[in-house]
């Protein structure tokens, strides 16, 4: 399983990187080599995401890529292929980040499936609320998947506990309320948030939203297991290309 994995890495790490790339941005044969580079620069794990237009989650960094991805013909069977490739490449999880409107189109259970047979581990869907997921949590559980659920600052400590009963693999925990790639107040605010996320479950925590440059990883460890870098990593990539994205990574330990 994926938490087990984690936790073994963890023996050797005092905290984890994943990073966040957009399937087909900026071409498919630039996610294989970006993929490399992440992996090569020492990244644990990583979301590859399937572009959708309308990723409400997501803040300008990433809307953008996903824009520019479509607008050049990607497709969630390319995307698939790539994520296959990648699964059989390189030696570390991969799940698949998307939102519900392309797995509902898809079907939850060939979704599944297909992820399974392309070598991930799981997903990560941030607008299915858990209330209206069960056809989609029980394809992911039917094939040996970790749906991973997300808790946010506002999110109450019964809510939490709710939403760990049914998660798998580690949860994700968004910094701030708001979209990804906008500014984070790394302070004591956000160190009781993470005591109430530890409270709420045993699984491995991931911390993203923010998540800029060592500064920020330095200030995680101790607190969350995984330090989620998704916004930085493409604006690295948009000024200075693929290796540079390498030495971006490796700056983060």
């Amino acid at each position: 399983m994926l938490s087990s994995h984690i936790r073994s890495r963890l023996q050797d790490r005092d905290i984890l990187l994943m990073t966040h790339i957009v399937l087909g941005y900026p071409s498919f044969a630039d996610s294989l080599r970006l993929i490399q580079a992440m992996v090569e620069a020492g990244v644990d794990l990583m979301e590859l995401q399937i572009p959708f237009s309308e990723p409400i989650a997501d803040g300008p960094v990433i809307l953008k890529t996903n824009q520019a991805a479509l607008e050049r013909g990607a497709t969630v069977a390319q995307c698939f292929d790539i994520a296959r490739q990648a699964a059989a490449r390189f030696p570390i999880p991969f799940l698949f980040m998307s939102y519900y409107n392309i797995l509902f189109k898809y079907g939850p259970d060939r979704f599944a499936a297909d992820t399974a047979a392309a070598g991930l581990t799981g997903a990560i869907v941030p607008d299915i609320p858990l209330e209206e997921g069960g056809e989609y949590l029980a394809a992911m559980r039917a094939h040996a998947l970790d749906p991973i659920f997300i808790f946010a600052p506002n999110t109450t400590d019964e809510r939490m506990r709710t939403l760990a009963s049914h998660a798998s693999g580690f949860v994700y925990c968004v910094a701030r309320k708001g979209v990804t790639g906008q500014q984070t107040d790394f302070s004591a605010d956000l160190d009781a948030y993470l005591a109430r996320c530890r409270a709420a479950t045993d699984l491995p925590l991931a911390l993203g939203f923010g998540v800029k440059d060592k500064a920020d990883v330095d200030f995680l460890r101790g607190k969350a297991d995984i330090a989620v870098i998704g916004s930085q990593t493409l604006r690295v990539l948009d000024e200075q290309g693929i290796p540079a994205v390498g030495d971006f990574i490796r700056s983060l330990r």
